[in-house]
């Protein structure tokens, strides 16, 4: 049984057994294992199956959806969630279930149900429902077993292991029934895979992507010490003739020219600055001399690098899907110059083939709309983590979406006022007479309400005035208030969710990214045609040349820099680790951070962790283990002790020759494992002040009509001197049974 069951033992041949309590503390808090299971040599792959395809997803999912359903019923927010003993009692029991199994993909399996659980509630009227609970619950265990994998793997494995649970490829159907199989492949494509980080991101899961167990892997694919082929949903140069498998990336073991650092996402950040700060500038310097006349060297240096850009942004969009792009804090504004772009392209070149100079000069002026959004997109790039422009995007779509309604709201008060003037005032007239008094600019509407009748044009103006001008902006700037105020009550899970969307983002499985604009348009010209025509290894060749050649400065540049200033130590490398597993002395620090740290009283604070103590200070301080361990379950079981204890039953027997009583398990029962804590859970999830009450008045009435029989027994035995013999025998039994309970007791005590 687990823990809190009551389990029975002889006590000594000439006594009689019993009862007694199972001590939580006796077994460990966490069950941590040493080592996983899995092998981490064999070749793992994110972009299709791989050698965990013997895992039962389909299998998971399913399983994980019954537990959760069976054990939420009602609606409970996350701070209730974290509750101490909702989690003792729900959430424990699930993290154990789940995480000895020893499956990797359980992880993906439950950010697959809370995808589920959160389309379940968006279909539904009330926000807050059960599945929403159910969906948190899912991204809280989701975290608590990524946490037990990270505390139970030391060394180098440590990072392989979440790596693999976050990285590698799944899909939902995996070793699904062949009937099940059958009846889906004809919608969907059944080797589709998904890591479970992505999923995790278009979940929304901020509290699973801001844990530190996440964060450590994000942070390593984010600077390239893991290194992995991504799945795309579609490549427009697709040269997949070698897979890099999920691995360490070790910078003195790889070749000098490595092609595949240009896709690392913190150098792809770096390049898509440097890639928008040129775009920034020949749109600047083109807008300083445009003439609708001719088309000069700049304009065409304009044109064709802003392709090759929109061009970089159209395959970001393909390779992980609308709805992961546009989590990216940006993407609005790249969108939009894209668009702003593509007219001005089209207006242009009809101008120039019409030779129609208005035409030309109609479409730089369409291009000079690009400044509001090219000018601030720079500000997005250098403060993407300031929680103004993080909360921005969030307040921009309210604004948009508040906005239309108004506007569509009040193209009833622009008819009545069309049919009032009899056609004496054009509609625009009254368009812009309806915007100045939105905003409180000027006041002619009103002015001229009397022109559209004497008593409704005034009333119609003033009614307008109020609901605009008083009413929406009220509404409006409530709105906004409370955007801001709910992102900034988790700014660092905002922080981190947007890091964990920009890393995914960088990671490339397209060819195509490794071509910097506008050399990606020669690409598209010259390789997707020569595609066709050589065999994939020859095509690797060939792209593996043109893009060292093309990028030869710069892939010198990233080689120099890994080996002499990012990972400077030979003996240390990517991971930190040793061949043998120990942890090596960390690299020379630079010249600054020693002579900082001399110079103050400060520098025993980092060395005294740095010096690992000797043997005889690590059994010194194993001594107190067991009066220190599990502090949290003993204010749970230490008032429930003898609540479980029975009383020798009436065939003279001690309890330990009793056999318990079996009963059907409900619900409650399945989610607390504990003695009373099933009375305790039922207490906190209680409603209702009235029911409580009339609950403690019933126990109080039990306790009394207890005393009473006891009372009526006592006399009893008083009048039953015949029976005397027997009387002993029971009392001895009595005695002997409270004295096991006594000595059970002060076994406990010394270790409270």
């Amino acid at each position: 049984m687990g823990d809190g069951s009551t389990g029975r033992r002889p006590t000594g041949p000439s006594r009689s057994r019993s009862l007694r309590i199972q001590e939580p503390e006796r077994r460990p808090l966490l069950q941590h294992r040493v080592t996983f299971n899995h092998e981490l040599d064999r070749e793992l792959f994110s972009c299709h199956r791989n050698a965990h395809s013997h895992l039962p997803v389909y299998t998971n999912i399913h399983r994980i959806r019954r537990d959760i359903v069976s054990v939420v019923e009602d609606y409970l927010s996350l701070d209730q969630l974290r509750d101490v003993r909702i989690n003792i009692s729900v959430v424990r029991p699930l993290v154990d279930k789940l995480y000895e199994q020893d499956d990797i993909s359980i992880v993906y399996c439950l950010l697959v149900n809370r995808a589920q659980f959160l389309n379940e509630q968006s279909h539904l009227k009330n926000r807050q429902n059960v599945n929403y609970t159910r969906a948190m619950l899912c991204e809280l265990v989701a975290t608590r077993i990524l946490r037990r994998f990270n505390e139970d793997n030391e060394g180098p494995e440590n990072l392989m292991v979440l790596a693999h649970i976050l990285i590698a490829g799944f899909e939902p159907f995996q070793n699904a029934p062949e009937e099940v199989r059958r009846e889906v492949e004809s919608s969907l494509s059944l080797n589709k895979t998904l890591p479970a980080l992505e999923v995790a991101i278009l979940t929304g899961s901020r509290h699973f992507l801001s844990s530190t167990s996440c964060q450590k892997v994000v942070d390593a694919i984010y600077v390239g010490r893991v290194i992995y082929t991504p799945s795309s949903y579609m490549d427009l140069i697709s040269d997949h003739y070698k897979q890099r498998p999920i691995s360490l990336y070790e910078p003195r073991e790889a070749p000098l020219l490595n092609q595949y650092r240009l896709v690392v996402p913190r150098t792809r950040n770096i390049l898509e600055i440097m890639q928008f700060v040129i775009l920034l500038g020949l749109y600047l310097a083109f807008m300083a001399e445009r003439d609708p006349t001719t088309v000069s060297k700049l304009e065409i240096c304009f044109v064709v690098y802003a392709l090759g850009w929109v061009l970089d942004q159209f395959a970001t969009i393909l390779e992980h899907g609308w709805r992961v792009y546009t989590q990216n804090l940006w993407s609005f504004l790249d969108v939009t110059f894209a668009i702003i772009y593509w007219v001005y392209l089209i207006m242009r070149i009809y101008g120039l083939k019409t030779d129609s100079v208005d035409v030309g000069q109609q479409a730089l002026d369409v291009l000079a709309m690009g400044a509001p959004v090219l000018i601030p997109r720079l500000a997005f790039n250098l403060l993407s983590d300031n929680m103004l422009f993080l909360s921005l995007r969030s307040m921009m779509k309210d604004f948009a979406l508040l906005t239309a309604l108004a506007c569509w709201c009040f193209v009833g008060f622009l008819l009545s006022l069309l049919w009032l003037g009899n056609g004496e005032f054009p509609a625009f007239t009254i368009s812009k007479w309806m915007i100045y008094i939105w905003f409180g600019l000027d006041g002619s509407g009103i002015h001229y309400s009397t022109e559209f009748h004497q008593i409704l044009g005034p009333a119609l103006m003033v009614t307008f005035a109020f609901l605009g001008n008083t009413l929406f902006l009220t509404v409006l700037v409530s709105m906004l208030s409370t955007t801001f105020s709910k992102i900034m009550q988790d700014a660092t899970a905002e922080i981190q969710f947007r890091r964990a969307v920009l890393t995914l983002e960088g990671v490339k499985g397209d060819a195509i990214f490794a071509y910097q604009p506008p050399f990606n348009l020669l690409a598209i010209f010259i390789l997707i045609p020569l595609k066709f025509l050589v065999s994939p290894r020859w095509f690797h060749k060939i792209h593996v040349f043109w893009v060292r050649f093309l990028n030869l400065p710069l892939l010198l540049i990233i080689a120099v820099a890994e080996r002499r200033v990012i990972w400077p130590d030979r003996s240390v490398g990517s991971t930190g680790f040793g061949v043998n597993g120990k942890k090596l002395v960390k690299p020379r620090a630079w010249f600054w951070e020693k002579w900082r740290w001399s110079i103050t009283s400060h520098s025993d604070l980092e060395t005294v962790f740095e010096v690992p103590p000797p043997d005889s200070v690590l059994s010194e301080i194993a001594t107190d283990d067991e009066l220190t361990r599990h502090m949290i379950r003993r204010q749970f079981t230490r008032h429930n002790t003898l609540e479980g204890a029975q009383p020798p039953s009436a065939d003279g027997q001690g309890g330990g020759n009793a056999q318990p009583k079996h009963k059907t398990l409900n619900r409650r029962d399945s989610i607390a494992p504990f003695p009373g804590l099933r009375a305790e859970l039922h207490g906190l999830l209680s409603e209702s002040d009235e029911v409580s009450g009339i609950t403690s008045r019933l126990e109080a009435l039990e306790e009394s009509t207890q005393r009473i029989e006891a009372m009526l027994t006592r006399l009893a035995d008083g009048f039953m001197g015949s029976e005397l013999g027997s009387t002993t025998r029971d009392h001895a039994h009595t005695h002997a049974w409270a004295t096991s309970i006594s000595e059970e007791e002060e076994s406990v005590a010394p270790d409270e």
